[in-house]
């Protein structure tokens, strides 16, 4: 950080007003302290420091302790981070406290953002020197699982988690699902080209669950970024254009710029979050060309199938489900999907029940929110959906198979399920365990 000597007498006020700026800049450039040491020190009675590890030692304490936040100090010479977002808790100390509507307000209204100055540093890299693991001992190789990729193609910008297993010092292989970069890159490829991206590793919580969210094609997921970071500090989110052309969080820690090619190679196993191994596939390479940091970058890390992992994907899953259900007509009051159907499979659901139906209506809403939702459980508002004891109650007191049950026979499911059949088709299950309306002092719990 450069220092200032008093402003000489006589300077004109303009002369004052540019020494303000460039204060300004400096304090606010690359030299600031960015978001992992700023939620490092907010969250510091969840931190566990280490003072040096080897990376093929990080995945045993990430196992070991997966709800509170690891911070290594030197792992081949670099900071590390884990388990950050671990705790749900953490995220509505930043957000709020109704996670749902924050983000299905973004989803809905997405706001713009403004750009300023790209101002990190370059540096030499190799992918093989970072501190990303090989996780599990049957995995493909080292991943890097953090990383959100921004890419723009014929006007379309795009961010989204992808994983990426490392080759060499400079390509990884990508996995890409077919939704939109999957479908930005086949097109570039027919037409001879290539897609540019910026990967980034480090971000605020308004970007981490705004990459994660699926909407439609041409929706821009740092606007809904933006729009959450509105309604928790009524700030807009800030971006920068990166040398290769991408828009990307002022706020990352670390970015490498690369290309997309039309290289394929056997991507995989990897340990998903159901703590199964998915599919090894024929995956594109990506060649990253350039590594932009802060002053004193650190790495984020998620561990797959772990709490981090769970938060991620599943949260920004609740919101779509609670806007479908809605449309049936349902109050609804709160939605979770639950970890030990890895935040992704199982759902929960409290309604305000007002017809006779509305627990089957809102079992058909659930499923329409969320494709991969596999089993679903409609309770009423007594019941408390963090406590998988009362959920079990209401089952056990409240539901009867003849009557109360929804069944969808092999339908569309989760590529993640291992249990599904040929073409991800599975067979999903809605449980009804509300009242009878006119019968509720019958099954009103008194103790």
């Amino acid at each position: 950080m450069p220092s200032f000597q008093a402003l000489p007498k006589g300077r004109d006020l303009a002369q004052i007003k540019d020494s303000i700026k460039l204060r300004k800049f400096f304090k606010f450039g690359s030299d600031t302290l960015f978001m992992l040491e700023k939620y490092l020190k907010k969250f510091e009675e969840d931190v566990i420091t280490f003072k040096e590890a080897e990376i093929q030692e990080l995945p045993e304490h990430m196992k070991k302790e997966r709800k509170k936040i690891l911070y290594f100090k030197d792992v081949n010479g670099f900071q590390v981070v884990a388990n950050l977002w671990a705790l749900r808790e953490r995220f509505k100390k930043i957000l709020g406290e109704n996670i749902i509507t924050v983000l299905l307000r973004a989803i809905e209204a997405p706001k713009e953002y403004k750009i300023r100055d790209f101002d990190m540093r370059s540096r030499s890299f190799s992918l093989l020197e970072f501190p990303f693991p090989k996780y599990y001992p049957k995995d493909g190789g080292r991943y890097i699982t953090s990383g959100v990729v921004f890419a723009e193609y014929e006007g379309k910008r795009n961010a989204s988690f992808h994983r990426l297993m490392l080759l060499d010092d400079e390509r990884a292989a990508i996995r890409l699902v077919p939704r939109d970069l999957y479908t930005m890159h086949k097109k570039a490829i027919d037409r001879g080209e290539e897609i540019r991206i910026a990967l980034t590793i480090g971000l605020e919580p308004n970007v981490l669950l705004a990459a994660a969210t699926s909407v439609d094609y041409y929706t821009e997921e740092l606007k809904i970024a933006s729009a959450i970071k509105h309604q928790a500090k009524e700030e807009v989110e800030i971006a920068m254009k990166t040398p290769n052309g991408n828009i990307v969080p002022y706020e990352s820690e670390i970015i490498l710029e690369g290309r997309i090619t039309d290289e394929y190679v056997k991507e995989g196993p990897f340990l998903d979050i159901t703590g199964t191994y998915d599919l090894v596939r024929e995956q594109p390479v990506v060649v990253f060309e350039k590594f932009y940091v802060r002053k004193k970058p650190i790495f984020h890390l998620l561990l797959p199938g772990g709490y981090e992992h769970f938060n991620l994907m599943g949260m920004p899953r609740e919101p779509t489900i609670y806007r479908e259900v809605k449309k049936e007509g349902v109050d609804v009051i709160d939605v979770r999907l639950t970890p030990g159907g890895c935040s992704w499979l199982h759902g929960i659901i409290k309604i305000k029940k007002r017809k006779e139906d509305d627990g089957k209506r809102a079992i058909y809403g659930a499923f329409r929110g969320h494709g991969s939702l596999k089993h679903v459980v409609i309770v009423d508002e007594d019941i408390d959906i963090w406590n998988m004891e009362e959920v079990e109650w209401a089952i056990a007191t409240r539901f009867q198979g003849d009557r109360d049950l929804i069944k969808l026979e092999k339908v569309r499911g989760s590529s993640l399920d291992p249990s599904s059949y040929e073409g991800h088709l599975t067979t999903k299950l809605g449980l009804d365990a509300t009242a009878p309306i006119d019968e509720r002092e019958k099954f009103r719990r008194f103790i």
